[in-house]
């Protein structure tokens, strides 16, 4: 990497950082945004992990500023604030070298037009690296109303759910058994220098402890293989005897990784794949494309079929439910900043509406399956309660031990469990 290359990683890192922490912007969205502004693959990466880093230990770093400042940055100086931020996840949380993680940040500083605060960050980042950031509680970056409803569902388990949410995510891979078996796959990896695992109870999944950018992979591009969390491969298992040419809906298909799963394993599954935001539906067109299968896209609201259903019925239906993404807060820290009590409301009001509309438009004698990235019993075993309350046709699958934790009628994974994300499934079944 080139000094002005390091640089100007460190000054689209601040502004991300400072978009994401003061202005309520989604990381996922800035990132989009400015990783295409670098050419280098590795650079991408390193903007990426430093984002991460920054967010990850944002309260370690408040405690920080906090304590070492007399007079900390104030609402008008926020990009003084995600500077810090940025320099010290490099020198605490991911090690890098010092000199070169110093230099570009302090250079960063003059290149963002603060070149009267160079040395004041200069001697903040040193003093990080000499002593290291203040040690805070592992649940100190979890709003007070979110830890608490973590803590009454989860009583025994949510001090691990909270150090498991700080601790960065290693990188799945989905091999394409298309294209060849995972173990061709791994040889491909290994030919690259890449360090794979096999992971137990998930048939078409890599493990890589040491993550690389996607686009480096080997055949990545012509859809070979594709990222995506060993909890989230494992919804597929739900479909595993669905017969050849069954109607499938996924209801909430953006960015369409499931419906490419499913139509990888058997390509002759008439999908229907339907998300009410179009741009999102454009990603699972994109995901469809690369990977080589093909389904019937639809722009509508799930929850209103008498605008989109044809009054065909489906042999099954998937509902990958909108929630709070509390299980998946390693991969997306901004979660904790942007997650608000009154979301809850809309949010279990709009999985119930999904629900019943999902079990309108299913044949009698075909299956639900509902899953959430949320760790919230308020948005999995309860609303499933209340949907069975209403329908008194719906039948719960037994699930196995494989799949988490059994949660009345369910099963749930807790976040680092398995090295997977934090998920919930179920399966239910219309009489």
């Amino acid at each position: 990497m080139t000094t002005q290359a390091g640089v100007a990683v460190r000054v689209i890192a601040t502004r991300v950082v400072d978009a994401v922490m003061h202005r309520g912007r989604s990381l996922k969205a800035e990132l989009a945004a400015n990783l295409p502004r670098i050419e280098d693959a590795r650079d991408r990466a390193l903007l990426e992990a430093i984002c991460f880093a920054a967010l990850r230990s944002r309260v370690r770093g408040e405690a920080a500023i906090a304590a070492w400042m007399s007079k900390p940055p104030g609402p008008g100086d926020s990009e003084l604030r995600a500077l810090l931020h940025v320099g010290f996840a490099q020198l605490v949380v991911m090690a890098l070298p010092a000199h070169a993680a110093l230099s570009a940040t302090v250079e960063a500083v003059r290149a963002l037009g603060r070149p009267h605060q160079d040395k004041l960050v200069n001697a903040l980042l040193r003093r990080a690296q000499r002593e290291g950031l203040p040690t805070v509680p592992a649940d100190a970056a979890w709003p007070a109303w979110l830890r608490r409803h973590v803590r009454t569902d989860w009583p025994q388990q949510a001090d691990a759910i909270f150090a498991a949410s700080q601790r960065e995510a290693p990188l799945w891979l989905r091999v394409n058994r298309r294209h060849g078996t995972r173990e061709a796959y791994r040889g491909r990896l290994q030919d690259a220098g890449i360090a794979a695992e096999t992971a137990d109870g998930v048939a078409d999944a890599l493990l890589l402890r040491a993550p690389v950018a996607a686009t480096t992979l080997p055949g990545f591009a012509e859809g070979h293989v594709s990222v995506q969390d060993g909890a989230a491969q494992r919804v597929a298992d739900l479909f595993h005897d669905l017969p050849a040419g069954a109607r499938v809906l996924d209801l909430c298909a953006a960015p369409g990784g499931k419906s490419a799963h499913l139509l990888e394993r058997d390509p002759s599954l008439q999908l229907v794949a339907l998300d009410i935001d179009a741009r999102r539906l454009q990603r699972v067109r994109e995901t469809l494309e690369r990977v080589g299968v093909s389904a019937r896209l639809h722009a509508a609201d799930g929850a209103d079929p008498a605008s989109w259903w044809d009054g065909q019925p489906f042999d099954a239906v998937l509902l990958d439910a909108p929630c709070s993404a509390t299980g998946i807060v390693r991969r997306q820290p901004d979660v904790l900043l942007h997650r608000r009590a009154e979301d809850m409301v809309a949010l279990t009001g709009l999985q119930a509406r999904l629900l019943d509309a999902a079990w309108q438009v299913l044949r009698p004698g075909g299956r639900l399956v509902y899953a959430t990235c949320s760790l919230l019993r308020m948005e999995n075993a309860e609303q499933l309660a209340s949907f069975r309350a209403r329908h008194a046709d719906a039948a719960m699958e037994a699930l196995g031990d494989a799949w988490g934790r059994a949660d009345d009628g369910g099963r749930q994974r807790l976040p680092g469990e398995q090295d997977m994300d934090g998920f919930f499934y179920a399966a239910l079944r219309k009489a």
